[in-house]
C-alpha cells in the first residue's frame, strides 16, 4: 500500500527548508561526487573538491551554447560519462534556440524525482486552504511528438517527459488529480481531437471534478473557447452515447467510446446550463459544480489570459502553477491564496544547487525600459542564502542531469523567505522580445525574421529604413505587430508576402504550434510613414538621452504608450498573414 500524507508533505518542507543554506551546500557535494567522472568536471580542474569555493573557482558561468557540444555527443550516442556520472535516460526539447531550433536538454530521473517533490509541496499547501475530495482532475494536458536520437534517446519535450513516467500516475492518484481522459487522449497525434475528448471526458465526469488545470493558462482559456464553438456537438454524443466522428484517431476513438453510454439526463442538464449563461461567465463552476479552483502557470507571459480565465472561473479562486523551466523545477507555491499576479515560489534547496546573479538596473535607463530589454549591471553570483529581499537577480541553475552554472536567464525578485528559503517573484525573461502564451521570441529571432522578409524588399530593388515590435494582445487572440518603415511606396502585393513571410519566419517551436492551433492570430504587418523612427529618436533625446546611446527600441511594450503613439499615428498601411490560413 502507498501511503501519502499531506501534513508530512508540508513537515517535510518545513524540515528541508530550516537551513537553506547548509542544505544546498549538501546538495552540491551530492552533485558533484555523483559526477565527479564527468569529463565536464574533470576538465574543470576541480580535482574532487566539492566545497561552493573551488566549485565557483573553477566551473564559469554557462549558456547552453557553451555545454551544447557536450550534449551532442550524449544525442550521438556516447555512452562515457561526458556530463554526469549516472546515464542521461531521454532528452527534454526546448521550444527553440535564437535560430529557431529547439535545444537538446539533458534529462534522467533525478529530474522527474524532483518534478514529483514539486508537485506534492504545491499541492499540500494548496490543499491546506482549498481542500478537495477524491475525485477526478479537468487537466488539459498534451503529449508532445517523441522521436528518436541517432544514439537511440527519446527526445521530447520536458512534460512529455514527465508524462511518460510511471512516477507521474502514483503523484497524480496521490494528490487526487487523476486526470478526466484515458493516456490515449492525452498521448494523441492530434491537438485538436485531443481537446475535443478532454472537454467531453471533463462533462461525463462533471461531478466528480475537482479541479481544472493545465500546464500554461492559454491552454485553459482555449480549451473553453474552443468549448463555445463546440458544446451542442458535445452535448449531442452524450445525448446519443456515440462519439463525434471528428475523432478520426482509432486509439483515441476506442478508448473514450468506452465512456461513453447514452445519458440523455445529462445532456439536458449541460444544455440548459450553457444555455443560460451570460457571454460564459462562470461557465466552469456552472458546468463542474465540485470544483475548488483552477490551477496552471500563470505568471509572466500567461498574465494577459487571466482576465478572460477569470470570466470563465467565475468566483473560483485562480492559482499559479510552480515555477520551473525545460532546464528543470526552482520553486513550488506556496502560498496559493495569493493572486497569479502576486506569486511567488519557495525554492526547494535540495532539487539542485542555485546561484543568483545581481542585477542592478543602470541610473540612465528609465522606466520606459521594460524588464526584458534592460541593460542590466551584473555583479558577482551570490548564493542562496544570500541574496535580499527586494532585490532582482538572474538565476544559475547546477542540478543531477548536467547542468553546471546554467544561466536560466530569469530575472527574479526575491519577495521574501519562507524559513531560511527565499520566495521568489518571476519578472521576465532577460532576452525575451514577444512572446504571448508559450512563444519565446529573442531579439535575435525578430532580426532573422526581418532580415529573411527584407530579401523579398531587396528584389524589388527597396530598402527597409527601421524596424521594431509589438505584442498585441488586445485582439482575441493575441498577436505580433510588426512596424516597417521603407524608403519609398511599395507595391501592396510585396508588403503581402513580405507580412507571409515574416510570420513564416518565426520558427519557434512555441509559435508554430499556437500559430497553427489559433492561439495566436495572424502577424500584422504596419507601415510607418518615412521620418516615424526618427519621430522616436526625438522622443528619447527629449527625455534627455544621448544620441550616441541611441538604440532603436526592437520592442515597444504597451506600457511605453508614448512611443507607441508615435508608431500608430504614422501607420500607413497595415497587412494580415494568411500564411498559416487563419
Amino acid at each position: 500500500m502507498r501511503v501519502f500524507s499531506l501534513e508530512s508533505v508540508i513537515e517535510e518542507f518545513e524540515a528541508l527548508t530550516k537551513d537553506a543554506g547548509r542544505l544546498q551546500r549538501e546538495t552540491l557535494r551530492k552533485i558533484l561526487e555523483q559526477n565527479g567522472e564527468a569529463e565536464y568536471l574533470q576538465s574543470l580542474g576541480l580535482g574532487g573538491r566539492t566545497d561552493p569555493g573551488s566549485f565557483k573557482a573553477c566551473v564559469p558561468l554557462a549558456t547552453h551554447s557553451d555545454l551544447q557540444p557536450y550534449i551532442q555527443r550524449i544525442v550521438d550516442g556516447e555512452t562515457s560519462p561526458i556530463l554526469t556520472g549516472k546515464p542521461i535516460t531521454s532528452i527534454s526539447l526546448s521550444s527553440g534556440t535564437t535560430q529557431g531550433k529547439p535545444k537538446f536538454i539533458p534529462f534522467n530521473d533525478e529530474l522527474v524525482h524532483s518534478t514529483m517533490q514539486i508537485y506534492r509541496t504545491s499541492f499540500a499547501f494548496r490543499n491546506r486552504e482549498y481542500p478537495i475530495g477524491n475525485g477526478k482532475a479537468l487537466q488539459f494536458i498534451y503529449s508532445s511528438k517523441q522521436v528518436k536520437t541517432k544514439g537511440g534517446l527519446t527526445a521530447t519535450t520536458a512534460t512529455t517527459n514527465v508524462y511518460r513516467s510511471k512516477q507521474f500516475k502514483h503523484t497524480m492518484k496521490d494528490i487526487q488529480s487523476q486526470c478526466c481522459s484515458p493516456d490515449e487522449v492525452i498521448f494523441g497525434s492530434d491537438f485538436q481531437q485531443s481537446l475535443y475528448c478532454h472537454l467531453l471526458c471533463g462533462l461525463i465526469y462533471s461531478d466528480e471534478v475537482q479541479l481544472v488545470s493545465s500546464t500554461f493558462a492559454h491552454s485553459i482559456v482555449h480549451a473553453f473557447r474552443t468549448f463555445e464553438q463546440v458544446w451542442e456537438e458535445l452535448c449531442e454524443d452524450i445525448r446519443e452515447g456515440v462519439l463525434s466522428s471528428r475523432i478520426t484517431i482509432p486509439s483515441m476513438r476506442a478508448a473514450v467510446s468506452k465512456l461513453l453510454r447514452p445519458n440523455p439526463s445529462l445532456a439536458y442538464s449541460i444544455y440548459n446550463k450553457c444555455a443560460s449563461l451570460s457571454n460564459w461567465y462562470g461557465l466552469i463552476p456552472e458546468l463542474w459544480p465540485n470544483a475548488k479552483y483552477v490551477c496552471g502557470i500563470m505568471t509572466g507571459s500567461m498574465e494577459p489570459y487571466l482576465k478572460k480565465l477569470r470570466h470563465y472561473a467565475g468566483s473560483l479562486p485562480l492559482m499559479s502553477a510552480d515555477y520551473g523551466s525545460s532546464e528543470g523545477w526552482i520553486g513550488a507555491n506556496v502560498n496559493p491564496s495569493l493572486p497569479p499576479e502576486s506569486a511567488t515560489f519557495a525554492v526547494l534547496p535540495n532539487i539542485g544547487y542555485f546561484e543568483f546573479i545581481p542585477l542592478k538596473r543602470p541610473e540612465e535607463q528609465g522606466e520606459e525600459n521594460s524588464a526584458s530589454t534592460i541593460h542590466y549591471v551584473e555583479a558577482e553570483p551570490i548564493g542562496l542564502a544570500e541574496v535580499e529581499v527586494g532585490k532582482e537577480y538572474e538565476i544559475l541553475v547546477t542540478n543531477f542531469a548536467g547542468l553546471y552554472r546554467y544561466r536560466l536567464g530569469d530575472v527574479v525578485k526575491v519577495a521574501g523567505f519562507h524559513n531560511s528559503t527565499p520566495e521568489l517573484q518571476f519578472i521576465c525573461r532577460r532576452s525575451l522580445v514577444l512572446s504571448i502564451n508559450i512563444d519565446k521570441n529573442t531579439e535575435k529571432d525578430l532580426q532573422l525574421a526581418v532580415e529573411e522578409a527584407a530579401k523579398l524588399l531587396a528584389a524589388e530593388k527597396l530598402e527597409l529604413v527601421d524596424f521594431t515590435s509589438h505584442v498585441d494582445t488586445s485582439t482575441d487572440p493575441g498577436h505580433y505587430v510588426i512596424f516597417w518603415e521603407l524608403c519609398s511606396k511599395t507595391a501592396e502585393d510585396v508588403l503581402r508576402s513580405c507580412c507571409n513571410c515574416l510570420d513564416l519566419s518565426f520558427v519557434d517551436a512555441g509559435y508554430v504550434s499556437s500559430r497553427k492551433v489559433g492561439a495566436i492570430g495572424p502577424l500584422e504587418l504596419r507601415v510607418v510613414r518615412k521620418g516615424t523612427f526618427h519621430k522616436i529618436l526625438d522622443h528619447y533625446l527629449g527625455l534627455g538621452g544621448a544620441v550616441s546611446q541611441f538604440k532603436t527600441p526592437r520592442f515597444v511594450s504597451s506600457s511605453n504608450s508614448n512611443v507607441l503613439q508615435i508608431l500608430n499615428r504614422n501607420v500607413s498601411g497595415c497587412y494580415f498573414s494568411t500564411a498559416y490560413g487563419m
